[in-house]
């Protein structure tokens, strides 16, 4: 048995260290955390310093007891979990449960599992850093405090199993108000002037020079009124401008930019990246990847420029170090970089290949030169104008770092073309108009937020931390405050107006697509009616103010410059006498919202939460024991932004779309979402059809699509007990006998067994164990 035994968080990460290691070194995992808050009482010991009260969770025990033996025959342990406060927490853990005495334990750290980083940290060891732990607890009470406390509220007050998050909540806040931008939004028309001029150069060529006014124009009359006058102008070129400027290489990857990087290039959800980047941790081929730091090493710097002469050249390389803008940044981490510049590919799956190469480029680019650009600008005067057409160029005379890299923005409303090459152009030179277009164009309202673009804006709100803001983003999807979607857009008229070289001045009328979103955060409703009740009963726990005070503190715990009981001190007892008046006096929410009256009925028509979701309502304002009429909304419509007259369409289900096999074919939603009803048999519509305008057509194919998926799932049917089948299912043929389904052996043709042999292989089966339900409770 080995003397040493190293403990660390994955297996994978195990297999890898184990090999730089010698035989005298072990190498096992905790798989993650091995304890957490009880759930009874809330795991806190308030009265007691706010003690967390742990429990090992039942699939943790068996890991446990593995260790406790490895434990026993080892002369020393290093807790090699990684290096951020969960990590530190891990040992801190593993040292208390596994009761391993101060003087048995080394701990190791490292950014990047190499050899020499391997090897680096085993001669450098130290004790755990309880401050850090301190700071990780202190987050966990925190957050269940938060959790345990405002949740039941929501539950009284609200619905069932809704759940608040001191970060999560203020997420969802951030998209919520979005969205309420974008509602209240009223896009304005205005005009994009863009000229194309001609010209004859030295060569007796034709040249085109295509240039943008430099203002919008308001309306259609001065559109009018400002070609009538470019008909009668000279064109000259008036100023030409050239000027070299400098585009500089970004900073290495921090978790926030990687995140956003990969969702913009990639098109991978901030999950995913998190997911892959680990699997390139623990393989060895990337630093750590949680961290908003920016700073690369003396090592990494001399490696980054050793692969950068050897592939392009000694004047591509430029030394640069870079500043972490963060005042809150975790720990002496490293940027995410390669841990080997010299190794531009990896074998892995294309993501694991696709991540690494993002990694890989934005690390060399950082020190790599400046691309040196020449950008030159010409000014077009007309002789009966005021205002100058104006056409930029670029052109690049050293690509630099562009040779490697190139950012991708989160911008969507520069409505500027590209800049490319300019024809060769003096000043002086005289144009003719070959024609000059006035395009309508409308005001954009704010973006709605992608994955990439939250976590962007919760790092400059200082909310959360590299290691929060993956589960932040999953926790609000998942509890169903805010959909990952794509919609489609509307159709919208928009006019060209036109001068062309005769004179002659054309108008047209077109249209776009406007407001199509793809992969963009929305609010639910109960989103909103959740964010409204918390705004007004927990301003403080929503103030993004407050949550980020709350990571400078937890910062600050890290440091050891504040006590973990003084900061929970300060913050629960004002917050529990809150929750306890809320509890008492506060009203139920159900973001009700009274549209008017049914003119055929006089019955009130509003809208609220219910029980399953958003839902318009009918009822009768003369007699109260009349039951209420429901309709659940439609995917595309909001409890704060539906009329009366889209809320009364809602009603008109279920409806008869049409007759088919002399039987009525009806449309309608129910419970379980959009259906078909046919021949007393229910069909799901697929979300491409909306039960309000399902055509008689349409809602035939949805039947015949049915039948056909039943004819193929049916492999044979006996007639001697038509319980008795064999059918086609996910994972392959089964035999089906009531409500019991039975294996068929894998070495025969599925139809050919006879109902005999059925009967053998039901009478000879074992009986299924019956699962019984749990409830689930909150953790």
């Amino acid at each position: 048995m080995a003397k040493n035994l190293v403990i660390v968080e994955s297996p994978a990460k195990a297999k890898t260290i184990e090999s730089y290691l010698g035989k005298e070194f072990l190498v096992t995992s905790s798989y993650g955390h091995i304890r957490d808050l009880a759930k009874k009482n809330m795991g806190i010991d308030i009265k007691n310093h706010f003690k967390p009260i742990y429990k090992i969770p039942e699939d943790k025990k068996k890991v446990i007891t593995e260790l406790k033996k490895l434990v026993k025959k080892a002369e020393t342990i290093w807790l090699a979990t990684d290096e951020d406060r969960e990590g530190e927490a891990i040992s801190w853990h593993l040292k208390e449960t596994l009761e391993l005495p101060e003087e048995k334990i080394r701990r190791i750290v490292f950014d990047e599992i190499t050899k020499k980083a391997i090897l680096e940290a085993i001669k450098n060891p130290r004790g755990i850093d309880y401050h850090l732990v301190d700071a990780q607890q202190a987050r966990r009470v925190l957050d269940r405090v938060v959790g345990f406390e405002i949740s039941p509220i929501l539950w009284r007050k609200i619905r069932t199993r809704l759940s608040a998050g001191r970060v999560q909540s203020v997420a969802v806040r951030l998209i919520v108000e979005r969205e309420r931008e974008i509602d209240a939004f009223v896009p304005e028309s205005r005009f994009k002037v863009v000229g194309l001029f001609t010209f004859v150069d030295e060569s007796g060529k034709e040249q085109t020079l295509k240039a943008e006014l430099s203002r919008f124009l308001k309306d259609e009359n001065e559109v009018q009124e400002f070609l009538s006058k470019c008909s009668a102008s000279d064109f000259v070129i008036e100023e030409v401008e050239t000027k070299p400027f400098k585009r500089t290489p970004s900073a290495p990857f921090t978790t926030s930019t990687l995140q956003q990087e990969a969702s913009r290039k990639l098109r991978f959800s901030v999950s995913r990246t998190m997911l892959i980047a680990q699997k390139l941790y623990e393989a060895g081929y990337i630093t750590y990847m949680r961290t908003d730091s920016v700073h690369l090493s003396d090592f990494a710097l001399d490696a980054a420029e050793q692969a950068i002469k050897q592939d392009f050249g000694k004047h591509y390389h430029h030394k640069r170090t870079f500043q972490t803008k963060s005042a809150t940044a975790q720990e002496a981490h490293e940027a995410i970089r390669p841990t080997d510049f010299g190794r531009e590919t990896i074998s892995g799956s294309k993501d694991e290949k696709a991540l690494y190469e993002l990694i890989w480029k934005r690390a060399i680019a950082s020190q790599m030169s400046d691309a040196e650009i020449e950008r030159t600008t010409v000014k077009i005067r007309g002789s009966k104008l005021d205002d100058l057409f104006t056409a930029k160029g670029e052109v690049i005379l050293f690509d630099g770092f562009l040779k490697v890299y190139l950012e991708d923005t989160d911008e969507e409303n520069n409505e500027n073309g590209e800049e490319g090459i300019l024809p060769p152009v003096k000043k002086g030179m005289e144009l003719s108009a070959r024609s000059i277009t006035a395009t309508e164009r409308f005001t954009r309202p704010p973006s709605r937020y992608t994955e990439a673009s939250l976590v962007k804006k919760l790092e400059e709100l200082g909310i959360g931390r590299p290691s929060t803001y993956a589960p932040t983003i999953s926790t609000i999807q998942k509890r169903g405050y805010v959909h990952k979607e794509e919609r489609e857009g509307k159709e919208r008229e928009y006019r060209v107006i036109t001068l062309s070289s005769d004179g002659n001045i054309n108008k047209e009328t077109k249209t776009e697509i406007t407001g199509a979103d793809k992969g963009k955060l929305f609010p639910t409703d109960i989103a909103m009616v959740v964010t409204d009740y918390l705004m007004e009963h927990f301003p403080e726990i929503m103030d993004y103010q407050f949550t980020a005070k709350v990571e400078e503190e937890l910062d600050e715990i890290a440091l050891g410059k504040l006590k973990y009981e003084e900061m929970l001190k300060e913050f629960y007892f004002p917050f529990h006498e809150k929750v306890i008046h809320t509890t008492e006096t506060g009203d139920r929410a159900s973001g009700e919202r009274i549209l008017g009256k049914d003119p055929a009925t006089g019955w009130i028509v509003s809208v609220r939460i219910a029980r399953f979701g958003p839902v318009a309502q009918k009822t009768n304002p003369d007699n109260p024991d009349d039951k209420p009429i429901y309709a659940p909304l439609r995917k595309d419509q909001k409890l704060e932004t539906i009329t009366l007259e889209e809320a009364l369409e809602l009603f008109k289900l279920p409806r008869v779309v049409g007759v088919y096999e002399g039987k009525e074919v009806v449309a309608g939603i129910g419970r379980f979402g959009p259906y078909i009803r046919h021949d007393n048999k229910f069909v799901s519509i697929k979300k491409q059809f909306d039960p309000h305008t399902i055509t008689l057509e349409e809602a035939i194919q949805v039947i015949e699509a049915k039948r056909v998926s039943d004819s193929e799932k049916f492999i044979k049917v006996f007639d001697e007990d038509p319980t008795v089948q064999i059918l086609n299912g996910r994972w392959g043929p089964y035999l089906k006998a009531g409500k019991r389904n039975i294996k068929l052996p894998k070495d025969r043709e599925p139809s050919s067994f006879s109902y005999e042999e059925c009967l053998e292989l039901i009478n000879n089966a074992p009986e299924s164990k019956v699962k019984k339900k749990t409830s689930g409770k909150k953790s």
